[in-house]
């Protein structure tokens, strides 16, 4: 698949029905390590962008997931369809970014950006923000590197 560009981006030559399975949902499980190298899964709400190959999750500095990724970036997102028989498993590294400070900081508008893509306008952003500082709030990036699936009616 090729870029804005054209340019051909490895990080989404993949096949074309998968990524449209990622990119036409919004939840899915994503698969962290914890220390002692069992999977913890966490149901999450996602943004896919197709054209980078990137997925982008709103999660919490607290959570066992975040302090899986910070110790062992390797992650794993799973996205089935509404029928349950075909699925998208999208593999790659995580980054994380610094945790919300203040309503203004850049990591806010992402976590802005990201609500955007999933859910529309916001009805109060104000409080959004707020909420987002509050709730040590961070932006994960998984930089898909491999995705494998079967696609199913």
């Amino acid at each position: 698949m090729n870029n804005a560009n054209g340019v051909a981006n490895p990080m989404t030559d993949f096949d074309p029905a998968l990524s449209d399975l990622l990119a036409k949902h919004n939840q899915g499980v994503l698969a962290t390590i914890r220390g002692n190298g069992r999977p913890q899964l966490s149901v999450v709400t996602y943004t896919y962008d197709p054209d980078d190959g990137v997925i982008r999750v709103s999660i919490t500095a607290d959570r066992a997931k975040t302090a899986n990724l910070r110790r062992d970036p390797r992650a794993t997102f799973e996205v089935t369809n509404t029928r349950g028989w075909g699925y998208a498993v999208a593999d790659g590294e995580a980054e994380l970014s610094p945790v919300a400070q203040r309503p203004d900081d850049a990591t806010v508008e992402e976590l802005i950006d990201v609500y955007r893509a999933v859910q529309g306008e916001h009805p109060d952003w104000d409080d959004f923000r707020a909420a987002m500082v509050r709730d040590r709030r961070v932006v994960l990036t998984i930089r898909v590197d491999h995705v494998y699936g079967a696609v199913a009616p």
